[in-house]
C-alpha cells in the first residue's frame, strides 16, 4: 500500500464530520507502512503502522515561511482550534504537551478488542520515546504500569504534580513519604525555566504559521507576548491537562460507535456519563474523573508494530503535505544548537509511529526563520552529531518490554517504573502493595477505578465470543475476579453485580462440561488468579547476575538497597545488550478455568456468584426508611380463601398462578417493587438476570439429584428453582418465550419428582431428611428472593407430602400447567418437541393415577367379601377408567401407539377386576354360577386387549409390550373359559351352548399361546396349552360319558377327547416340572380307556383295550420318577421346614398322596382284570404271553404286599420301579437319567 493511502479524503465535511476520520481495523482498510530504509543498519528494522483512528482531516501542504519571518510574533490564527493541528494547536505546549494520567485507558476503552491478547503496549507516543531514550538520557522517568493479559498500559506519573494534589487532598501522603525516603531528600517542586516556555511558544506559533489558508501567516501586535507567557505559565501549572471543547466530546462519542458492548451484562458502556444516562445507568465517573484523561483525546491512534512488539500508540504530532511525499512532519530547530542523539531518536520514532516518510526541518536564530531542510526518515539515524544505531533502539525496546512483562505480574496492580534524574538505576515498585501496607482505602488510589473498569470491559469483550472459544473462560474469570477485588461494593455495586453475573455465565449448565481442545484440565493446581509469574524468573536472575561484579558498588548504595522494589535494572547500559532481559511470554499460566464434570459443583459455583451479585444489588437499593410513605387513603386489597376448600382446588391455584403472564400484551411494571427497586434501572435488570440464573442452577441441581435417585434433595432444589422463578415474575413484566419454556421444564421436572416420590414411599424418612436440609448459601439466596416476593406461589407443587395419592395428583397438575404454558400463544410454534414430551408425561401420570385407583379397588375387594359391589369400589373404578381414557387421548395425540397399547392393556385389567367383583357368592360362601356381569366385563377386557393388539399392529414394533398384551389376552380367554366350565350357568343356558362357548374361549386362548418364540413366558404358555388340552379332553370325556342316543356325536366326542389327552400328555412331558398334572391327565386317560372297554363284549377286544390302558398307565413312570427325585432332594437338603402339605419347591404333597392312592387303586385293578382276561382265554398262550402274564402277576403281588403306612417317598419309588418292569426295553427307558 502506498503511503498516500494513509490519510483518506472523506469529502466535504460538516463541522461534526470534519472532526473524525476513523479507520476500522476489522475492514482491513487501514494505512500500513513498512519503512523503506536505504541504509544497511536501518533496513534491518521492521516497522509497520496502522492508523486505527484519526481526528484530523487529510494533511494539507504546509506553508513555506519566508526567510527572516519573525516567529516571536503570533500569527492571526494563533490558538484557534484547528483540526490540522489537533491538541497541539490549542495549547502552547505543542506536540510534547503534558501527558494525562489515564491516557492509555482512554485508548484501551476505545479499542477494547485489542486489549489482553493482541497488543503488548498501550501508551502515549511520548512515553514510548522516553522509554527508548533511557540509556541515552539523564532525565528522570516516572511511569505507571498496569497489566491486562499480555497488554501493558503505560502512563506518565508526574510525581511533582501528584504531590501538589496530595497537599490539597491528602490522598497520596503515603507515597510522598515513601518517595522522600527513596530519594533521601526533602521533596521540592522544580519549576520550568522561562527558556522552556519560550521554546514551546515559538513552536506553537511556527505551526500556526505553517498552516496554509486565509490569514494564516499574518503577524499581530507584539504586545500579545506578555499575555502569551502568562497564559503559558498558567496552563503549565495545571495538572492534569484540562479537556475542553465540544469537539472533544463529539470525538469521544463517535469513537464509542466502534466499541460494541453487549447490553446483556447490564453495565453497558461505562466510560461515558452521557452513555450511562442514555441507558438509565448511573455514571461511573464524575466530571472531575472524566477530566483526568479517561477520554481518548489523541489526534491519532496507531497500531505500531516495531519488530515483534505490537503497540497501540496515541499521537498528537501535526502532519502536513508537501515535499516529495504526501505526508511530512515539521520540526523547528535553533540553528545555533546542533541536533543531538536524543533529538534524532525523538524525530525518528515520531515519523516511524505516524508512518511519515520525510522530515522538514525549519532552522531559526532567535526566532527568525533562516532555512528549511528536508530529511528522509531512514536518514535520520545518520545525521551528523546525532548518529545512533537502530538495532540498539530495537534491543532497548525488547529488553524494556521483557523486563516489565516479567515483573508486572499481577493484574489490577499499579506498578511504578522510576528512574531518578542523573541516575543509571531503574526501579519497579508495586504501588498497590504499598498502598495496602499503608492501610489506606482503595479509593485513595486514583488508578483503582479505571483499572477495574478496563478489566471489566475486556472481560465483556471476550464474553461476546466466549461461546465459540472456551479457551477464554479462564482469562475472563481472572479479569472479573481481579476487577471485583479492586472495587468497593458500596461505591460500585453495578460493576460488581454485573461481574458476578458474568462469572456465573461462564459455567455451562445446559450441557456437560468438556475439556477444551487446547488442553483443559480439571481444577489444576494453579497460582494466584491475578498473577502472571513464570518459572523462568530464576533464569532471569542468573542472567542478571552475570554483571554482579561490575555493579557491586552501585548495588551497595542506599538507593539500590531499597527492599520495596519489585525489580531493578542496575544500569541503563544493560538495556542496550541484545536479549539481556528475557520473558517467557506465558499468557495467564496460572488462571486455567476450573473445569468440573460434576454438575452439582458447577451449579454451586454459579449460585455463589449469583449470591454475591444479589448482595451487591441489594446494597444499592434504598432502605425501607428511604422509601416513600404509604398513602393512607389508598385501601390495601386483601385476599380471602375458605380454609375448608377442596385440596385439589388449592393445588390448581398453587400450580399455575402465573400463566396469565404469558400474554405478550402485559403492561410493563412501573411501580416500585417490594424492596423499593424502581423498574427499568440497572438494579431491576440485574436482579431479573440473577433470579433467572439462580432458577436455572437450581433446576440443574434438581435434575442431577433426580438422576441419583435422591428425590428429597431433588424436590428441595426444584422448590428453590420455582421460588427464584416466582421472584423473577414478581419484578418482571411480560415473560420472554424462552423464560416460559424454561418454566415448563421446571414444572415438568417437579411433576417427575412428585411421581417418583409417590412410587418410592417406603423411603419417605430419608427423603424427608434430604428435603429439610438447606445450606447457608441457599438460605441467603432465599432471603434475597423474599425481598421481592413471598415466593409462595408454587408451594403446593413443591411441598413434600406424605400421601402418595396427593403426590400423584400434584404431579399431574404440574404436567397440566406445563402443557398449558406450551399451548400459549407465545410458545405455540417454538415448543413442539417439548409439547410432545409433556403430553407423554401427562399420559404416563394419568396411567399411574389409573393404576393407583385400580389397585385401591382390588385391595378393597380383597379385604371384604361381599355379595354385592360397594359404591366405594364403583367410584374407584370410575376414577381409574377416566384417567386411563385421558391417558390414551394424550398418547394418541402424539402418535405413541406403544404407550396407548399399555393403557388399553391396563384398562382391560380394570375390566377383569370389575368382573371379579361381580362374581356371584352365595350365602354359604360357595361360588355361584358364572354371572352375566362377569361375562360382560370379561368381554370388555377382551375388547380392550384386542384394541391394544391393533394399536401395536405387529410384534416387531415393540416386542415386550406385544408379548405382555398377548399374554393378558390369552389369560382372559382362559379365565373366561375356565369360569364357564367350572361354574356353568346351567340355570340360564343349555349345556350344549355352554360347551360351545367354553370350546371357543379355550381355542382362542390356545391361539394366543406363543409356544414357538423363546422367551421367559414360553414355559407358562406350554403349561397353559397343556392345561387347555387337558380341560378340553376332560370336557369331551364327560360329554362322551353322558351322551346317550346320538352315536355319531359320541364318536366325535371320543376322538376329540383322545386328541386333547394326547396333546396334553405330550406338553406336560415336555415341561418336566408338572408331574402332578401329567399324572392326573394320564389317570383320566386310563379311565377314559376303561370306560370305552365297558361297552365291548368280545374278550379279545377287552384284552386289547386293557393292554392299551396298561400302556397309558406305564407312561406314568415318568411322572413318578420326577416326583421321587423332587422328594429325595427335599429330604436331603433339609434346610427349611416346609409348610404343612407343601414342599419348599411348591410340590403339593397332599395332591401327590391323593394321586398316588388313586394310581395304586387303578393300577392294581387294571392288572387284576388283565390277569383274569389272559387266564380265561381259550387259545393256547404263547411263550411271550406267558412271560407277560408272569410279569403282571409279580407286579400285582408286590402292589398287594405294599404297606399302606409306607412313607410316600418309598411308595413313589416302588411305583416307578414296578412301572419300569412293565416298560418295554426297560434298560433304556429311564427318561430322567
Amino acid at each position: 500500500m502506498s503511503s498516500s493511502d494513509e490519510y483518506r479524503e472523506s469529502g466535504d465535511h460538516s463541522p461534526e464530520e470534519s472532526i473524525i476520520s476513523t479507520v476500522d481495523n476489522n475492514k482491513h482498510d487501514s494505512a500500513i507502512c513498512t519503512g523503506n530504509n536505504s541504509s544497511s543498519s536501518s533496513s534491518e528494522i521492521k516497522s509497520r503502522a496502522v492508523v486505527k483512528y484519526c481526528a484530523a482531516p487529510p494533511p494539507s501542504t504546509y506553508a513555506l515561511l519566508q526567510e527572516k519571518t519573525d516567529l516571536k510574533l503570533p500569527p492571526a490564527n494563533w490558538l484557534r482550534e484547528n483540526p490540522q493541528l489537533g491538541t497541539a494547536g490549542t495549547t502552547v505546549l505543542g506536540s510534547s504537551g503534558k501527558a494525562k494520567l489515564f491516557s492509555s485507558f482512554g485508548m484501551a476503552y476505545d479499542f477494547i478488542d485489542c486489549i489482553g491478547d493482541d497488543v503488548d503496549v498501550v501508551s502515549d507516543s511520548e512515553n514510548i520515546k522516553k522509554l527508548l531514550k533511557i540509556p541515552y538520557s539523564k532525565s528522570h522517568v516516572s511511569m505507571a504500569v498496569h497489566r491486562v493479559g499480555r497488554t501493558l498500559l503505560l502512563d506518565e506519573l508526574d510525581i511533582q504534580e501528584l504531590f501538589m494534589r496530595s497537599s490539597q487532598t491528602g490522598d497520596w501522603t503515603w507515597l510522598k513519604d515513601f518517595y522522600q525516603r527513596l530519594m533521601d531528600q526533602k521533596w521540592q517542586r522544580k519549576k520550568k525555566s522561562k527558556e522552556h516556555w519560550y521554546q514551546k511558544a515559538i513552536l506553537s506559533k511556527f505551526l500556526y504559521y505553517s498552516i496554509n489558508g486565509d490569514g494564516a501567516a499574518e503577524p499581530v501586535a507584539d504586545n500579545l507576548n506578555d499575555d502569551e507567557e502568562c497564559g503559558a505559565r498558567e496552563f503549565g501549572s495545571s495538572w492534569p491537562t484540562a479537556f475542553t471543547g465540544s469537539d472533544a466530546e463529539e470525538t469521544a462519542a463517535c469513537k464509542q460507535e466502534h466499541v460494541p458492548m453487549d447490553s446483556k451484562f447490564a453495565l453497558g458502556q461505562v466510560t461515558s456519563a452521557a452513555a450511562a444516562q442514555d441507558q438509565n445507568l448511573p455514571a461511573l465517573f464524575n466530571e472531575g474523573e472524566n477530566s483526568q484523561g479517561l477520554r481518548n483525546d489523541f489526534v491519532r491512534n496507531i497500531m505500531w508494530t516495531f519488530e515483534d512488539i505490537h503497540m497501540l500508540v496515541g499521537s498528537n504530532m501535526p502532519i502536513f503535505g508537501g515535499g516529495r511525499y504526501p505526508a511530512v512532519s515539521l520540526k523547528l530547530r535553533d540553528n545555533n544548537k546542533p541536533i543531538n542523539i536524543l533529538t534524532g531518536i525523538d524525530y525518528w520514532l515520531d515519523n516511524l509511529m505516524c508512518n511519515v516518510p520525510e522530515l522538514v526541518m525549519c532552522f531559526h536564530v532567535n526566532g527568525i526563520v533562516q532555512k528549511y531542510e528536508m530529511i528522509k526518515t531512514e536518514d535520520i539515524p545518520h545525521l551528523e552529531d546525532s548518529t545512533f544505531s537502530t538495532r540498539v533502539v530495537k534491543d532497548i525496546a525488547q529488553n524494556i518490554l521483557s523486563f516489565l512483562k516479567s515483573n508486572c505480574t499481577k493484574e489490577g496492580h499499579t506498578y511504578w517504573l522510576f528512574k531518578a534524574s542523573g541516575s543509571d538505576i531503574v526501579k519497579l515498585y508495586d504501588l498497590t502493595t504499598l498502598c495496602e501496607e499503608a492501610e489506606e482505602e482503595k479509593s485513595h488510589n486514583p488508578f483503582t477505578l479505571p483499572v477495574a473498569v478496563l478489566l471489566y470491559k475486556v472481560a465483556c469483550n471476550l464474553m461476546l465470543n466466549a461461546r465459540e472459544n472456551r479457551k477464554h473462560y479462564g482469562t475472563i474469570r481472572t479479569l472479573l475476579l481481579n476487577c471485583v477485588k479492586l472495587l468497593d461494593q458500596d461505591r460500585h455495586p453495578q460493576i460488581i453485580a454485573s461481574a458476578h453475573y458474568m462469572l456465573s455465565e461462564l459455567f455451562q449448565l445446559d450441557e456437560p462440561q468438556e475439556e477444551d481442545e487446547d488442553g483443559g484440565e480439571s481444577f489444576r493446581a494453579c497460582g494466584s488468579e491475578d498473577s502472571y509469574s513464570n518459572d523462568d524468573r530464576e533464569e532471569d536472575d542468573e542472567d542478571l547476575g552475570d554483571d554482579s561484579d561490575d555493579s557491586s558498588e552501585e548495588r551497595n548504595s542506599p538507593a539500590q538497597a531499597d527492599s520495596k522494589a519489585v525489580a531493578v535494572i542496575r544500569s541503563v547500559g544493560e538495556l542496550s545488550v541484545p536479549e539481556k532481559y528475557k520473558s517467557t511470554q506465558l499468557i495467564r499460566p496460572g488462571c486455567t478455568f476450573p473445569i468440573s464434570h460434576d454438575k452439582e459443583e458447577r451449579c454451586r459455583h454459579v449460585l455463589n456468584y449469583v449470591l454475591k451479585g444479589l448482595k451487591a444489588v441489594d446494597s444499592s437499593i434504598k432502605t425501607e426508611s428511604d422509601l416513600p410513605a404509604v398513602d393512607p387513603n389508598t385501601p390495601i386489597p386483601l385476599k380471602y380463601e375458605d380454609g375448608n376448600a377442596a385440596r385439589s382446588r388449592s393445588v390448581e391455584k398453587g400450580i399455575s398462578p402465573l400463566l396469565e403472564r404469558v400474554a405478550p400484551s402485559l403492561a410493563e411494571q412501573k411501580l416500585p417493587t417490594r424492596s423499593g427497586m424502581i423498574p427499568g434501572l440497572w438494579q431491576h435488570q440485574m436482579k431479573l438476570q440473577l433470579f433467572l440464573k439462580a432458577s436455572k442452577a437450581y433446576y440443574v441441581l434438581s435434575d442431577a439429584a433426580t438422576n441419583l435417585l435422591k428425590y428429597g434433595r431433588a424436590l428441595r432444589y426444584i422448590k428453590l428453582a420455582l421460588q427464584s422463578y416466582d421472584a423473577y415474575c414478581s419484578i418482571g413484566g411480560a415473560l420472554h418465550p424462552q423464560v416460559l419454556l424454561f418454566h415448563s421444564h421446571c414444572l415438568s421436572l417437579c411433576g417427575d419428582i412428585q411421581l417418583m416420590l409417590a412410587q418410592n414411599s417406603n423411603n419417605r424418612a430419608a427423603y424427608q431428611e434430604e428435603y429439610s436440609y438447606q445450606t447457608k448459601e441457599d438460605q441467603e439466596i432465599l432471603h434475597s428472593l423474599n425481598r421481592e416476593s413471598s415466593c409462595q406461589a408454587f408451594n403446593m407443587a413443591s411441598d413434600l407430602a406424605t400421601d402418595p395419592e396427593y403426590q400423584l395428583f400434584v404431579s399431574g397438575k404440574c404436567y397440566e400447567a406445563a402443557y398449558e404454558l406450551l399451548l400459549s400463544h407465545a410458545l405455540k410454534e417454538e415448543a413442539q418437541e417439548q409439547l410432545a414430551q409433556v403430553l407423554k408425561r401427562l399420559g404416563n401420570i394419568r396411567n399411574e393415577m389409573g393404576v393407583y385407583y385400580m389397585n385401591q379397588a382390588a385391595a378393597l375387594q380383597s379385604e371384604q367379601v361381599k355379595t354385592s359391589v360397594s359404591a366405594a369400589e364403583q367410584e374407584l373404578w370410575k376414577k381409574s377408567f377416566a384417567f386411563f381414557e385421558k391417558g390414551m387421548e394424550d398418547f394418541e395425540a402424539i402418535g405413541d401407539s406403544t404407550n396407548k397399547a399399555l393403557l388399553l392393556c391396563n384398562t382391560g385389567k380394570l375390566m377383569r377386576i370389575c368382573a371379579q367383583a361381580h362374581s356371584g357368592i352365595s350365602t354359604d360362601d360357595s361360588r355361584g354360577e358364572f354371572s352375566p356381569e362377569e361375562a360382560l366385563y370379561y368381554h370388555k377386557a377382551i375388547d380392550y386387549y384386542l384394541r391394544a393388539m391393533r394399536s401395536l399392529s405387529c410384534r416387531q414394533n415393540h416386542e415386550p409390550v406385544w408379548d405382555s398384551v398377548n399374554w393378558e389376552l390369552s389369560t382372559t380367554y382362559f379365565t373366561l373359559a375356565t369360569l364357564l366350565q367350572d361354574y356353568a350357568p346351567l340355570s340360564r343356558r343349555a349345556p350344549e351352548q355352554i360347551e360351545g362357548e367354553v370350546t371357543e374361549a379355550m381355542m382362542k386362548s390356545l391361539k394366543y399361546c406363543d409356544l414357538h418364540t423363546e422367551s421367559a413366558r414360553q414355559p407358562l404358555y406350554q403349561y397353559r396349552a397343556a392345561t387347555i388340552h387337558h380341560r378340553l379332553a376332560s370336557m369331551y370325556h364327560s360329554c362322551f360319558r353322558n351322551q346317550v342316543g346320538d352315536e355319531r356325536l359320541r364318536k366325535h366326542h371320543r376322538s376329540l377327547a383322545e386328541l386333547h389327552y394326547s396333546k396334553a400328555v405330550n406338553l406336560f412331558l415336555s415341561l418336566k416340572d408338572a408331574p402332578c398334572e401329567l399324572l392326573r391327565a394320564l389317570l383320566e386317560r386310563v379311565a377314559f380307556a376303561e370306560f370305552t372297554m365297558a361297552a365291548l363284549n368280545s374278550s379279545a377286544a377287552k384284552q386289547k383295550s386293557l393292554n392299551t390302558a396298561l400302556e397309558i398307565m406305564v407312561e406314568t413312570r415318568c411322572a413318578f420318577q420326577i416326583i421321587h427325585k423332587e422328594l429325595l432332594e427335599e429330604q436331603t437338603e433339609a434346610s427349611n421346614t416346609a409348610l404343612p402339605g407343601c414342599s419348599g419347591d411348591g410340590l403339593n404333597i397332599q395332591e401327590v398322596a391323593k394321586l398316588s392312592a388313586l394310581f395304586e387303586s387303578r393300577f392294581s385293578d387294571l392288572l387284576l382284570q388283565l390277569i383274569k382276561c389272559m387266564t380265561k382265554t381259550k387259545r393256547k398262550p404263547s411263550k411271550k404271553d406267558e412271560e407277560l402274564l408272569q410279569s403282571y402277576k409279580n407286579v400285582y403281588s408286590k402292589l398287594l404286599r405294599c404297606d399302606k403306612n409306607t412313607p410316600l417317598l418309598d411308595r413313589v419309588g416302588l411305583y416307578a420301579e414296578l412301572l419300569q418292569q412293565l416298560t418295554p426295553n426297560a434298560d433304556d427307558a429311564d427318561m430322567l437319567s
